[in-house]
């Protein structure tokens, strides 16, 4: 059986070094916002091309406490991509906004520069992209129309650690860059855990206290924060695969060259443009018999995924909240499947992959 995932094979080489800084982080006696995430926020900060990171629970987390950190009056509107997570969308109903859904292109699955700005309005403050499956959006031209109209900008990067656009990094376009360390991503850890990017000190300065109960001394609360801070065990896990995340980006990408070379033209595979250093956390195809296709692969002993497959104007939590028909959207989800591509996997593996694939 080809697996789709297993978060023991992929962990094993760093396993060693995670016994050391488990031992450490035990021994120090600190377990919360000590040395190991002060150290992790300015490696990764530094690996991003960033002023400032900072640690947090979760992808969500970062999300929320970006858009929260620019204070927008309860009902200000927030474009996002129709195919997202749903947790993208969650972070801005969490903080009393709308989400404005924009469809995106059929061709790279990010949203589409050109359906934003009919979506604007008088209510609109920020554009929430995603650089889905590991490629950045395109960001010159959203930049463009963001600074047109005064808007803010959120990167949520929950799948593009590394991935750049003409050599700059996801995270470091918008004014804020919202990670996600979940265990599945290219750069994960051992549990949850988030962090936030940004080349603003005041917002640096208050999204640590957002993180901590809206405090920045102890037992001083000056402003309504919540408890979000990236766990010391984890930071120290992930300052170990940090170090591995180019190797790890390569490898992923390696396996993505050779589903893109041998896969036949029967399957939609991803775009590829020089400009864009794509890191495929997720390498995704697209079949009109998907479901079919699927049940063919998992009976040829390949597990696969769907990322997703359900929009989110479809989900139940959504209904009354997001109105409106978004075909490309829909299109997107009905067809989209995800291939092997984890750091355990082998060359050896994807070839068998693309051998059954062939053949359907």
């Amino acid at each position: 059986m080809i697996e789709y995932e297993n978060l023991q094979k992929a962990n094993r080489p760093f396993f060693e070094e995670y016994q050391r800084c488990f031992n450490d982080v035990l021994e120090s006696g600190w377990y919360i916002l000590g040395s190991h995430v002060q150290n992790f926020e300015k490696q990764f900060a530094a690996y991003c091309g960033s002023n400032y990171c900072v640690g947090v629970a979760s992808g969500l987390d970062a999300l929320y406490l970006s858009l929260k950190a620019l204070n927008y009056g309860q009902g200000s509107e927030v474009i996002v991509p129709s195919n997202t997570y749903i947790a993208t969308i969650l972070s801005i109903l969490q903080n009393n906004l709308v989400p404005v859904l924009a469809e995106p292109r059929i061709d790279t699955y990010n949203i589409d520069p050109t359906r934003i700005e009919e979506c604007i309005t008088n209510k609109t403050k920020a554009i929430m992209v995603v650089h889905l499956y590991g490629k950045v959006c395109e960001m010159e031209a959203i930049k463009a129309i963001a600074e047109k109209h005064n808007l803010a900008i959120i990167e949520d990067c929950a799948q593009s650690h590394g991935a750049s656009l003409k050599g700059q990094l996801s995270g470091t376009f918008g004014d804020f860059g919202a990670f996600s360390f979940y265990p599945t991503k290219n750069l994960g850890c051992l549990g949850d855990g988030g962090a936030i990017t940004t080349n603003n000190e005041q917002h640096f300065d208050l999204l640590k206290s957002l993180r901590n109960y809206g405090s920045r001394v102890k037992y001083v609360n000056d402003i309504v924060g919540i408890n979000s801070r990236l766990d010391e065990m984890q930071a120290a896990f992930l300052s170990v695969k940090l170090k591995r995340l180019d190797k790890i980006n390569n490898h992923k990408r390696s396996l993505a060259a050779l589903y893109h070379q041998h896969l036949n033209s029967g399957f939609i595979k991803p775009v590829i443009h020089p400009d864009y250093y794509d890191v495929f956390h997720i390498y995704n195809i697209r079949h009109p018999r998907r479901d079919e296709l699927r049940a063919y692969l998992l009976e040829n002993e390949i597990r696969t995924e769907i990322h997703y497959p359900i929009a989110p104007h479809r989900q139940k939590a959504l209904h009354g909240i997001v109105s409106g028909e978004y075909p490309i959207a829909e299109e997107i989800h009905n067809t989209t499947l995800s291939l092997p591509i984890s750091y355990f996997h082998s060359q050896d593996d994807v070839l068998k992959v693309i051998e059954v694939l062939n053949k359907f």
